[in-house]
């Protein structure tokens, strides 16, 4: 194999994996806010979320949490992590509550990230 080409294929998977995990909390964070009292709010569809999720994690969908987040944390306060599937939808919302006001809102990525940041208190 042409050692170029196994360059450029490595640079391509460590800028992939690092730009998946930009913006997300860091696990240590994440379990200090956990153990605080943060709430956990997953952003995926109500089928997804039947489908299995984290313990009293609330269901939140992306395409409603505008709406319906202000109407269930009335403090902008309250620390918030975030999740969905891939942490794609997660880091929308994320923006989406801070332009609502919602100062400590974090992105915890994927549901199996997620998961095992709440397995691991």
């Amino acid at each position: 194999m042409n050692w170029t080409i196994a360059f450029i294929l490595l640079a391509v998977v460590v800028a992939i994996y690092f730009l998946k995990r930009a913006g997300q909390i860091s696990d240590k964070e994440a379990l200090a806010h956990l153990n605080n009292g943060a709430l956990v709010i997953d952003v995926r569809s109500p089928g997804e979320f039947s489908s299995g999720h984290l313990p009293a994690a609330i269901n939140l969908p992306l395409n409603e949490i505008e709406a319906s987040l202000p109407r269930r944390v009335k403090d902008k306060n309250q620390v918030l992590l975030l999740h969905c599937q891939s942490g794609m939808r997660s880091g929308v919302a994320e923006k989406k509550l801070k332009a609502l006001g919602y100062t400590r809102t974090f992105n915890l990525g994927s549901y199996g990230r997620a998961a095992r940041i709440v397995k691991s208190r």
